[in-house]
């Protein structure tokens, strides 16, 4: 997949393989007016972008400690997420046993450049190296958005990479995401109600000591890869309603955990912000974030 721009991230851990079979919608390049071309376009990034994720990396990557921001949470820069996390280093192993929450699929502005954006909600990735989460993706081919759904189990020695599901996922729909464990299982659930098609609900398992259950997200993400991450597609907000967690078998909402973490992502060199993130609203259920760079 061409990647014009990208930037390089330093003392990144060695590369995680991950894999996608994608198959979505898009709208075809500027000229084709026909369902074979746009069927040979939709192969073409199918194929591209399957080769690229070989060497996804989904972990955090983070620039800088958390740290003291008047009463509210706790503010921190990223390379890559930005959003919310609750949970710190000193959050027990199983304390999160669910997390929640509904967006609306953003609508992305396509250039010449590829360009990625994908939204989710999680448990673990803040303080470990595990992963359990599911959203959505845009993506900007040649030109032309492509969308999807998909859900991942990231943790060794398994380390599945990115798994696509919905084929049929466009700006505006309806989504409502949680990952729910339960010992050392794991149901992760996506709703379209707008698309059913692109709902889905999976189950995995991952060992206790090896998922540590130590954090919950949610986050707007621009991917990583081996070569550094990918430049952040311009996307409309993106605003998460009735964001809720489960911690210490208590029901709660993102902003009610002892440790909260406000991300904004940032640009290598550290001098600018790639997005603004709001203050938690709605009884701290609820936030948006708005593009304003891609690298």
């Amino acid at each position: 997949m061409r990647l014009p721009r990208y930037l390089l991230a330093s003392g990144t851990a060695a590369l995680m393989v991950g894999t996608l079979t994608l198959t979505a919608t898009a709208a075809p390049p500027a000229g084709a007016s026909h369902v074979a071309n746009e069927a040979r376009f939709v192969s073409a990034a199918r194929n591209a972008l399957a080769r690229y994720l070989r060497h996804y990396r989904p972990q955090l990557m983070l620039a800088g400690r958390p740290h003291a921001r008047g009463n509210g949470p706790l503010a921190v820069d990223s390379f890559n997420w930005s959003g919310y996390a609750d949970g710190s280093k000193t959050t027990k192993a199983g304390t999160f046993t669910r997390v929640s929450g509904s967006w609306t699929t953003p609508s992305v502005k396509c250039g010449a450049e590829d360009e990625l954006t994908s939204e989710w909600v999680g448990l673990d990735g803040w303080t470990s190296g595990s992963l359990e989460q599911l959203g959505t993706m845009s993506w900007c081919y040649r030109g032309a958005a492509l969308y999807f759904t998909w859900w991942e189990m990231f943790f060794p020695p398994t380390n599945k990479g990115l798994m696509r599901v919905g084929t049929t996922l466009k700006p505006g729909d309806k989504i409502t995401a949680s990952v729910t464990r339960s010992g050392a299982n794991y149901t992760l659930k996506l709703t379209d109600a707008t698309t059913p098609a692109n709902g889905f609900t999976i189950k995995q398992a991952c060992p206790t000591t090896t998922c540590l259950d130590t954090s919950a997200e949610w986050i707007a993400e621009r991917p990583s890869f081996g070569i550094g991450i990918a430049p952040l597609a311009h996307y409309n907000a993106f605003t998460i309603t009735n964001g809720k967690q489960i911690s210490g078998g208590k029901a709660g909402t993102i902003g009610s955990f002892a440790t909260v973490n406000e991300v904004t992502m940032i640009d290598a060199t550290q001098a600018y912000n790639l997005n603004a993130v709001s203050n938690l609203t709605s009884k701290n259920s609820s936030f948006s974030t708005t593009w304003q760079n891609s690298y």
